[in-house]
């Protein structure tokens, strides 16, 4: 089973512990193939998350959690408040083994700072958040820093900015792990509890075998029309196999997969940018703003603009304003 080990500097955002737990228990809860194990792993010093509610934690695991891993599995740093003489030698020297071990390596929000820290980073591409992504360029010039905070993947690291406690982060591990499918249906399921599709019943996991060049092709053309004949022509199939193959590892038919997608994309843009609804809807090829509302209503249960509004509203619960955190609790 594929482990999960989550580094917790002292300070940690409450909502950045739970969240790789949440994203990676909902794929394997949701997909009878997935299966991983989350290790809450307390760095020298932890004793207790940050605000804006702390709270206490105990966990059965501190840097052993990390040298405990023999094979290529994950190591996750979230997002922590400053340490005045950098993070502890102790878990610089456990990333750094981690690392020269082939594990994967991530971190978002301020987490990325301790990744920098260790020498990881030095001549690679790597994000934070936007609030601090001036910082870290500053302090280790020779990383070079994603200004918008973009899941960026450069080797084995992968960093994004710590926007709902890494939940871009999570999606595209899991992405990487298991096909776009399932992380969609992951995201489904964490945030939207959209109606459940009888007629798909779970398959078996998208293989490198499989669709996945297919579905990575459908991702870059949603704004383009696209029929069954068109999407069969790309799997090298007849309309009746790759329904048939469709069903079998999506669990959706072609199109109700297609469907899903764009609305998955509309949701990213409504989430972060001001485009109008008919510019959205051009987009991720629903055409018009009349039938984005539509399917996007039957889907989610709410409007793209109520969307828009209760996704913003929830951020600005969650993470710090545009000037960054308070000042004790910058890196």
């Amino acid at each position: 089973m594929p482990v999960i080990a989550v580094l917790l500097l002292d300070g940690v955002p409450g909502h950045h512990v739970t969240v790789p737990a949440a994203c990676f228990g909902t794929a394997d809860r949701c997909h009878p193939w997935v299966s991983y194990e989350v290790r809450l792993c307390a760095a020298p010093g932890f004793r207790s998350t940050g605000g804006p509610s702390a709270f206490g934690l105990a966990t059965p695991w501190g840097l052993d959690g990390l040298e405990g891993l023999t094979e290529a599995d994950t190591v996750l740093v979230p997002g922590h408040p400053e340490h005045p003489d950098g993070p502890p030698p102790e878990v610089t020297g456990a990333l750094r083994a981690a690392a020269a071990r082939g594990c994967r390596i991530g971190a978002f929000g301020a987490g990325t700072f301790t990744l920098a820290a260790a020498g990881l980073l030095d001549g690679r591409r790597a994000a934070t958040s936007r609030a601090l992504a001036a910082g870290l360029a500053r302090r280790h010039p020779r990383t070079e820093v994603d200004p918008d905070g973009e899941v960026t993947t450069d080797g084995p690291f992968h960093t994004a900015a710590g926007v709902l406690g890494g939940v871009d982060l999570c999606l595209r591990l899991i992405t990487l792990d298991h096909g776009v499918a399932v992380a969609v249906e992951t995201e489904r399921r964490l945030f939207l509890d959209l109606p459940a599709d009888d007629a798909a019943a779970p398959g078996a996991a998208v293989s490198g075998d499989g669709l996945g060049p297919t579905l990575d092709w459908l991702e870059t053309r949603l704004d383009h029309p696209l029929t069954l004949d068109d999407i069969a022509a790309h799997a090298g199939l007849t309309v009746r196999g790759l329904s048939r193959r469709f069903r079998a590892e999506t669990g959706l038919p072609p199109l109700q997969y297609l469907l899903r997608v764009r609305i998955q994309r509309a949701q990213r843009l409504l989430e972060r940018g001001d485009e109008p609804v008919a510019r959205i809807a051009a987009r991720t090829g629903l055409g018009t703003p009349a039938n984005l509302r539509h399917h996007f209503q039957r889907y989610t249960g709410t409007t793209p603009s109520v969307y828009r509004a209760a996704f913003r509203s929830l951020v600005e619960t969650l993470t710090w304003p545009e000037d960054g955190p308070p000042e004790r609790d910058r890196p």
